[in-house]
């Protein structure tokens, strides 16, 4: 028998009242998040993602749809009825308690044994790398810390799920980056199943087992981080992504003219959309050899990035492509502004996608 799901969306949707006109928020999703998965709903501002999150944990009432936690219809149940918690940017501690009173509010409140609220407590902080900073008040904590003390008082109580809503979005990007590497390996420790909504492509990347990549109130693609990096279903998951060159027109026999150049698109004919990542291109200032995609143009533009130099190249008819060189311990510039080059990649990294 198959494993019950920790949530699922069946074709939910979201409607509001705005102006006397009715909008709609989420537009049908339908989704599964495994027992113990990692999952984030990714996409930019007012796609849909934290209205959906707020239907998970029961905030919002779906206008239609049916919502399930561990096979069970929790649609009409108010949140406190349901086993998940939520964490949220501005991570809501009390300033007047201490670390250790923050992360046991939930079992006091729950009447849980003392003895068993001590040995919770102090597992749990020892998760979150709290251990000795019990007697701190929330002032006198790092905005990473703090966080922490959030996520210890969400899974103490030891929820189905865990819902995290821009949990890091507060934070520095060096410590962004930190506790990016933390909620996983917390995760991975307590063995629960977190839905994480974020708008940063970067962290989503990092931390996720599966990603729903939301538009317009749709889920755009649901696959895991590689696949949709790697093989985007629709133009905005491409542009979405990290850096992407989009490149189209009409394809004959496999190979798509593209700024005086040939880009090749295997099995591909007619009218073709393809993306190719920075990455993948190589940027010479001699015409490369082979069975390879190659473009001439020219330089608009250099910067380096200290683990990359990033390139801009126009092409003849008007269009740019970006190129990423990895910078090696003698790397030099390749070229500067204004010299012509040459583009080339393999085949396979032309990657035909849809609308």
């Amino acid at each position: 028998m198959a494993e019950l799901n920790a949530i699922e969306l069946d074709d939910v949707v979201k409607e509001y009242l705005s102006h006397g006109e009715v909008v709609q928020a989420v537009k049908g999703i339908t989704l599964g998040i495994a027992e113990g998965e990692f999952f984030s709903l990714l996409g930019p501002s007012g796609c849909g993602k934290t209205t959906t999150m707020r239907m998970i944990a029961g905030f919002e009432d779906p206008s239609r749809g049916v919502v399930r936690l561990h096979g069970s219809d929790v649609t009409d149940v108010p949140p406190n009825k349901r086993d998940v918690n939520m964490v949220f940017q501005s991570y809501a501690l009390f300033p007047h308690m201490s670390v250790w009173d923050n992360v046991a509010f939930g079992l006091k409140q729950r009447k849980v044994p003392q003895q068993e609220i001590r040995q919770r407590v102090g597992e749990m902080l020892e998760i979150v790398d709290l251990t000795g900073r019990e007697k701190r008040r929330p002032r006198e904590m790092s905005g990473g810390q703090q966080q922490r003390v959030a996520l210890a008082r969400a899974l103490v109580n030891k929820p189905r799920a865990l819902l995290l809503d821009e949990p890091l979005g507060a934070l520095d990007l060096k410590l962004r980056q930190a506790m990016q590497i933390e909620l996983k390996r917390i995760q991975r420790e307590v063995g629960i199943t977190f839905v994480y909504v974020t708008h940063d492509q970067g962290e989503a990347l990092t931390m996720s087992d599966r990603i729903a990549v939301m538009n317009d109130g749709l889920v755009e693609q649901l696959g895991g981080p590689r696949e949709i990096y790697e093989r985007p279903a629709t133009t905005f998951v491409a542009g979405f992504i990290g850096t992407s060159n989009l490149l189209a027109g009409t394809a004959t026999g496999g190979v798509l003219p593209v700024g005086g150049g040939r880009v090749l698109v295997p099995e591909q004919d007619g009218q073709v959309s393809v993306t190719v990542r920075p990455e993948k291109i190589t940027i010479s200032t001699e015409k490369p050899n082979g069975d390879v995609s190659v473009v001439p143009g020219t330089v608009a533009e250099v910067v380096y990035l200290g683990t990359y130099t990033s390139y801009a190249v126009s092409l003849a008819d008007g269009a740019e492509i970006t190129v990423f060189q990895q910078n090696a311990l003698d790397s030099t510039t390749t070229a500067e502004r204004g010299d012509p080059v040459w583009l080339s990649w393999r085949a396979q990294h032309s990657y035909a996608i849809g609308s």
